[in-house]
């Protein structure tokens, strides 16, 4: 009797014991919704930020998340459709940067988390209620500060001390780029400098602006970051070479630019991971306070500066966190 039981009770394990393999909740591959304006290519340096921030935090990709990547390739008005098709495909968070893309994601889903990687001026732009407390879905990191622009401005006086003239390079239907304008505007004219603007809403537009900036005698030239400009950085960058405009740049993704000044976005993407480690965890979006870096970076090219016959002043090159010779 004894083995039969014993019998039994071995046949009844082997049966349930698949039902209890079964019952074991899967281990969650999360989907992450990037919406960016350039591809994977062009934004290579940030998406790889971001693949090293989630590493750090003992994430791999392939077996805990899988990325859905949505480029719009440079071209605001993509945005909207863009965002739809991540909710579609109903990813677990979206990862964004610039007004644009955030304006239509939020548009898109009030429920899905957002990080976003920068904007303009995210509370007067209605993304998010304040910093502290951003509420509804949004929140994130915001490096693309407006109040950034006067500091350029200043570079570029630094660089071409008897400037009388400066242009800027401007996507004024962009909702963040006419505060810029008008900081830049501002700065120019407590230095003495007359500031010009040249409105470019599309790639045709780059070329006659660079002309015309000459045309007006500019002496140097401040490139607001917006989807237009990000897309097309580098044909911004030889423009300003073959025109013999020293310019001053938002990031250093303008890979060549005399001077750039602004958030490292590799570094911005990286801590992006630790803001969708707690949304993973459970917390929730709208109580997570936005950050803003306390520092930020100054490249200077000296390669570009011998091409443009330019001297640097030892002052700037002392603050500078690069020097590229």
């Amino acid at each position: 009797m004894r083995l039969i039981g014993l019998a039994v009770v071995i046949t009844l394990n082997l049966l349930l014991a698949p039902l209890a393999v079964d019952a074991q909740p899967s281990e969650k591959v999360y989907r992450i919704g990037m919406l960016e304006r350039t591809s994977k290519t062009l934004n290579a340096a940030s998406l790889n930020g971001f693949l090293r921030g989630m590493q750090e935090l003992g994430y791999v990709e392939g077996k805990h998340f899988v990325i859905e990547y949505r480029s719009a390739d440079g071209l605001d008005e993509r945005f909207p459709e863009l965002a739809a098709d991540l909710v579609r495909v109903k990813v677990d968070l979206i990862v964004t940067r610039g007004t644009q893309a955030i304006l239509a994601t939020k548009n898109a889903t009030n429920t899905i988390p957002i990080i976003i990687t920068g904007a303009g001026d995210p509370v007067a732009q209605g993304i998010v209620a304040s910093l502290a407390r951003p509420g509804g879905n949004i929140t994130g990191l915001n490096p693309m500060v407006t109040e950034l622009y006067p500091k350029r401005v200043e570079l570029l006086r630094a660089l071409v001390p008897k400037a009388v003239r400066i242009a800027a390079l401007c996507n004024m239907s962009s909702p963040a780029v006419p505060p810029a304008w008008k900081e830049v505007e501002r700065a120019a004219r407590s230095l003495g400098i007359e500031a010009q603007l040249f409105d470019v809403r599309k790639t045709g537009d780059l070329g006659p602006a660079f002309e015309g900036a000459v045309k007006q005698r500019a002496d140097g030239l401040v490139v607001a970051l917006d989807t237009l400009t990000q897309a097309n950085r580098q044909l911004i960058v030889e423009l300003a070479g073959k025109h013999r405009l020293p310019a001053v740049y938002a990031s250093s993704e303008f890979f060549g630019g005399l001077v750039t000044y602004g958030g490292n976005y590799a570094d911005v993407y990286r801590r992006a991971a630790a803001f969708v480690d707690k949304i993973f965890k459970g917390a929730k979006p709208a109580d997570i306070p936005m950050q803003q870096p306390m520092q930020f970076e100054l490249v200077v090219n000296l390669k570009t500066a011998k091409a443009l016959g330019l001297t640097v002043p030892p002052s700037l090159l002392l603050q500078a966190d690069h020097v590229i010779q």
